[in-house]
This record gives structure tokens, sequence and C-alpha cells, in this order.
């Protein structure tokens, strides 16, 4: 095991265990027991557990998303499995146990938390104790690294609307940012009318350009125009930075969007086939009077 220096503060947030504590710890006895007996659990290791890690955190994501309890607490089960299928994987060869986890963690906390456990009046600036445990955990070389990288650390798996808010956090912690919201309003437009540009210019290639046959026609969601991909990732990236500035995370507030649209899509088609009309054969001008209709009754 790597030697740890636990902290000799004080826990004060030891008072708050729970009787059903414990049972966290059933899971790593499960696993331990799984390996024992499971040929398939035997085999496994770090990497080829990394898929269902990741698949698992997502569902985990979409149970809360559907605010479904049930699916969460079952969800929660098969994550917590595969956390502690790594912790189990760390003791069997020796790098790290459950304790020192768990004791990095408190410490960890303990730090981005001094006006709790220490005497400051305020909580620290987030991105800047990011980066002092970054270059805590790797020395002297990653502090130079991040000089150099100011993204040095956001993970490049982050699903793109995530990954743009964190690098735009990045570049706000050190100075570089807009004042308030309205600046990247105003860069929304902007991006909007650039795209509109390019959409409307009589040179563009894409899906409303004659094209010679059907061998050359457009993939749906794929410009044949690459300015058009460029500016509508230009919007996006300002979409960003006004939800940023707004205080809202830019994944959730689309989320709510899609439940949004797709809520009041439903309702129009009930609408529809309640007033004797095919939604598939129906008018734009009579769909949109039903869409109309159930934004006012939403």
């Amino acid at each position: 095991m790597h030697d740890f220096d636990k902290s000799s503060e004080p826990l004060l947030h030891a008072d708050r265990g729970a009787a059903t504590d414990p049972s966290l710890g059933r899971a790593l006895a499960l696993v331990r027991f799984l390996r024992d007996r499971c040929p398939w659990d035997a085999r496994q290791d770090p990497a080829s557990l990394r898929p269902y890690l990741l698949e698992e955190a997502h569902e985990v994501a979409e149970a809360i998303v559907a605010q479904d309890d049930r699916a969460l607490v079952a969800e929660l089960g098969d994550l917590l499995l595969n956390l502690a299928f790594q912790i189990v994987l760390a003791e069997e060869r020796g790098a790290f146990d459950a304790e020192e986890v768990v004791s990095r963690l408190e410490t960890k906390m303990r730090a981005r938390h001094p006006h709790i456990y220490g005497s400051a009046e305020s909580p620290p600036d987030w991105e800047e104790l990011k980066a002092e445990e970054r270059a805590g955990r790797a020395g002297d070389s990653e502090q130079t690294s991040e000089e150099e990288d100011p993204f040095a650390g956001v993970p490049a798996g982050l699903e793109p609307l995530s990954r743009a808010f964190r690098v735009q956090e990045r570049v706000a912690a050190a100075g570089f940012d807009w004042p308030d919201h309205r600046g990247p309003l105003r860069k929304v437009h902007e991006e909007a009318e650039e795209l509109l540009a390019v959409l409307e210019s009589p040179t563009r290639a894409g899906p409303t350009s004659p094209v010679a046959d059907e061998e050359d026609a457009p993939i749906p969601g794929h410009s044949l125009d690459p300015r058009v991909e460029e500016e509508v990732g230009d919007l996006l990236f300002a979409a960003v930075n006004a939800s940023r500035l707004s205080g809202a995370h830019p994944s959730n507030a689309l989320l709510r969007a899609i439940a949004k649209f797709e809520r009041r899509c439903r309702e129009v088609w009930r609408l529809a086939r309640e007033r004797g009309l095919d939604p598939g054969e129906a008018s734009l001008e009579q769909l949109d009077a039903l869409w109309d209709e159930t934004k006012r009754r939403d």
C-alpha cells in the first residue's frame, strides 16, 4: 500500500455516522466473494471494467434527471459495485485500500472547506484551489505544464457541453472573461448572424443545394460545407458562455429543454389524434395551432 499520512485534525464529521454506514463495506466483501467464486469476476481488471463504470455513471445520471427514485436506488447499487470492484482490485495489487480512499477524500474536503474546518471566513476560489491540488499531486513538472497549458487536467472524455463549460471556467479564473451575461448574449446574436450568412451564401454546399444524383446527397446531420459546422460550433460555444454567466449549467438546462419539448410534442400528438388528425399527415399550420394551445396549457 502507499504510505499515506493521515491528518491529525479531528474528524468533525465523524458524529454524523449512521447505523447503516457499514452496509457500504458489504459491497467490498461482495466483490471479494465474487472474485473467489466466479471465473468472469476473477478475470476482470481495471481497464476491462472501465466501460461498465462509465455506463453505470450515465445510468445514475439518467435516473436523477428522470426523478425516478426506484431506478436511482438500483443504478446507484450498480455504480457502487463498480467502485467497490476498483478498490478491491487495488487491494489485490497492493496499490491502496478503502481506508486510503476515504482518508484522502477527508483530507481533500478539509482543504476545500477551510471556512468549516479552519478559520477562513469564506470558501476558497474553486479554480485556484483545483490548480493547487493538481500541482500538489504531480509536483513542479505539472505546475510548469499547467502554466503552459491552462486546460491541463480538464478531462478529455467530458461530454461537449460540460467540456466547454469547464474550459470557460478555466480561462475565467485567469481573469479572461466577460464582466456579466450581456457580453455572451451579444456574442450569441453575433454568431447566429454569422451562421445565417453562411447558410444563405449562394456558394454554400449543403442540404438545400442541388446535387447531381442521390449518391451526392448529404447525410442528415452532416453538412457538406465545413463553414456551417464551424459557425454552429461558435454559436453553441457562445450559448454555453451565456448559460454559465447566467448561473445555469448548459447540460442541465438543455436536458430540461428537451424534456419540455418532448412533453409538449406528446401532448400535440395526443390532441391531434383526439381531433381526428393524423400527425404525420396534418399541415404545419394545424400542428402549430396545437403547439400554441399546448404551450398555453403547460
